[in-house]
């Protein structure tokens, strides 16, 4: 046995030295990066007005990090609106050395009130605030640039067939045209001294405040002009 006993010597002191017992033991950190994550994602939402809920964290690999203090970075992509699912990447740092790159994915619910139609509403319909109710809905991909107050769509007409409980989007409703095209209207030009009206002939349609293109009878020139009422459009002077 004594004949053995410098060999059995000799591999302990090897497995000594491959680990050492100094050696850092490994924490789970898990709680640590899912609160990161959790502070990253209420500060990127604050002041958007939504309630944001997240839905889920994934974190795909085992989190055991070195112990001692470790600082997180956050690195995720600066498009993200706010809401759906983020792939982010979460640095651990240690004495300003990376120790480990997390990749995370998280699924994020953001609710907003939004405008909903009461009812069907069919295309080229006037729409009245009645048809018209605000809701706090679940923003996605179809509805996350729905309006936001019902004085934004009353009183338009619809571009489309609307199905009921539905949210709208400015891009569906128009307008009512106060001027259409091919009538007779005013053109007026002003300033602080003087002011000009000449007949003239709308172009294209167009309710109050938009620009629409109309021809001068005298001069049969066409100019763009702001729709001021029913009978008169202005331009600049």
């Amino acid at each position: 046995m004594k004949s053995f006993l410098p060999y059995i010597l000799f591999a302990m002191s090897v497995v000594v030295a491959l680990f050492p017992c100094n050696a850092q033991s490994a924490v789970d950190r898990e709680s640590e990066v899912r609160g990161v994550v959790t502070a990253f994602i209420t500060t990127r939402t604050a002041g958007m007005g939504w309630d944001v809920r997240i839905r889920r964290i994934t974190i795909s690999d085992a989190l055991k990090l070195p112990e001692g203090p470790i600082d997180y970075e956050v690195v995720a992509s600066q498009q993200w609106e706010g809401w759906g699912t983020l792939s982010m990447a979460v640095l651990a740092r240690q004495k300003d050395r990376l120790v480990r790159n997390i990749p995370v994915r998280v699924d994020v619910d953001a609710l907003t009130e939004m405008v909903v139609t009461t009812r069907q509403i069919e295309h080229g319909s006037l729409i009245s605030a009645a048809d018209l109710a605000l809701q706090q809905r679940e923003i996605s991909y179809n509805s996350n640039r729905a309006a936001r107050k019902i004085e934004e769509i009353a009183g338009k007409k619809s571009r489309m067939t609307l199905k009921a409980n539905q949210p709208v989007r400015a891009d569906q409703v128009e307008k009512v045209p106060l001027i259409k095209s091919g009538q007779m209207v005013t053109i007026i030009a002003e300033n602080e001294v003087m002011k000009v009206s000449v007949a003239g002939k709308a172009r294209s349609s167009g309710g109050e405040g938009d620009i629409i293109m109309v021809q001068n009878q005298s001069s049969f020139k066409e100019i763009p002009a702001r729709v001021i009422n029913s009978t008169t459009v202005q331009v600049g002077f």
